[in-house]
């Protein structure tokens, strides 16, 4: 720790000249703009219950059937069919014969994303990242399997794809989420495992940066440190910290959000090559109460396009795409663990952000992630950190 706030220390005093003042913004570069607690939205709405007793839900994907595919962190993936009856596909805490998943209590390690490939309906094919035993330490993994229901639902062919660098011992800030692109490549985030947020700003390792891969998992030759000494191929943007939740927009924009420590939770527009800072520059605080950065903006580092004070920690990340109601057509929606809600972004005509409400606080409950279903509804997974009592959750217009 103390090198570490050398390190800071000295990149404060060589940076100082960049700033008018502590904290001040760089000539020419735009800020980010502040967004704390917001008023909850009308209730025009109802829930229903798509299914129960889920064991700490992360993520979902749609099936062609209208069946859904559910990853529990806690090592098990489940298909939902559309009576709400839960089958086991696979249980990742086997180790047999696929890479056994890391879990343990107080750490966030686990089964993660799961996302069908862009020609699933012809290939069969379906993505799932998830915290792996490495020896004595783990690490972020990225397979694909062939998802076979003729007979039971069941997972076949498995393949490791990619594999975070370096391993780690620590169990915290995966990132973790999959986005395909329209050019059939996809997108990663990693986050900076906590313990070593410095190697964010470093090209020769994985942790907070988001990587691009072809769908076999091999390199995109037009990736942006390709060739660059010294620096992963894979790597598509860093200076981040633990983004989990990354969208490709109706406009062709790839989003993410990030969390920040104490504050400083972030939107970001992900572009390839660019630095997003972390942690050379954070409006938040560390959980210790001091600054992160004496900076929160620099030359050479992309500002968010809003960043949340207090923290909302968010997790899913969607934008609504339904016709069940209209009003939200375009907008963006985060799901939240601190502050148990979902946060309702508007999105402008021009696709700046517009205003912001909370939705669903009346549940009292933390969120995992949101989804746009094919059917117009928007969907929920909620969070149940006492057992396997957590819920999909179905939006419809009341």
């Amino acid at each position: 720790m103390r090198s570490y706030q050398l390190a800071l220390s000295l990149l404060a005093s060589s940076l100082v000249m960049s700033c008018t003042n502590q904290g001040a913004s760089p000539s020419g570069t735009k800020t980010s703009e502040a967004v704390g607690r917001v008023d909850a939205a009308p209730i025009n709405y109802r829930l229903e219950t798509v299914a129960d007793d889920l064991d700490h839900p992360w993520s979902l994907a749609f099936l062609p059937s209208g069946d859904m595919l559910v990853t529990e962190r806690t090592g098990k993936l489940k298909r939902v069919d559309k009576n709400g009856k839960i089958e086991l596909v696979h249980d990742f805490t086997s180790g047999d014969p696929y890479p056994k998943a890391h879990m343990g209590e107080a750490i966030q390690a686990g089964l993660f994303d799961i996302v069908l490939h862009p020609q699933f309906d012809a290939n069969r094919l379906i993505y799932i990242s998830y915290a792996a035993e490495q020896g004595d330490e783990n690490t972020l993994l990225l397979m694909r399997f062939t998802y076979d229901d003729m007979a039971a639902p069941r997972l076949a062919d498995g393949e490791q794809l990619f594999a975070a660098s370096p391993t780690r011992i620590q169990g915290n800030h995966y990132g973790a989420r999959i986005q395909f692109l329209p050019d059939g490549t996809l997108l990663m985030p990693i986050g900076d495992a906590f313990h070593f947020r410095e190697k964010a700003q470093q090209l020769d390792t994985h942790f907070g940066k988001i990587v691009r891969l072809n769908d076999d998992g091999s390199v995109p030759q037009d990736n942006p440190f390709v060739g660059q000494e010294g620096a992963l191929p894979e790597i598509w943007s860093y200076g981040h910290r633990n983004p989990q939740g990354i969208i490709l927009t109706a406009d062709g924009r790839v989003l993410a959000n990030e969390h920040g420590a104490a504050g400083g939770d972030e939107i970001n527009h992900i572009e390839a090559g660019k630095n997003y800072g972390w942690p050379s520059v954070s409006y938040g605080l560390d959980y210790s109460g001091g600054r992160i950065s004496p900076f929160e903006a620099l030359d050479g580092t992309e500002q968010s396009l809003v960043h949340f004070t207090p923290s909302i920690a968010p997790s899913g990340f969607a934008q609504y795409a339904g016709e069940a109601f209209p009003d939200w057509q375009g907008d963006l929606f985060l799901s939240a663990l601190a502050l148990t809600h979902v946060r309702h972004v508007e999105m402008n005509p021009d696709g700046s952000l517009g205003k912001q409400a909370e939705l669903f606080g009346e549940l009292n409950a933390r969120f995992r992630d949101v989804r746009s279903g094919p059917d117009g509804y928007l969907y929920l997974l909620t969070e149940d950190q006492s057992g396997p009592t957590s819920k999909i959750l179905r939006v419809v217009p009341k």
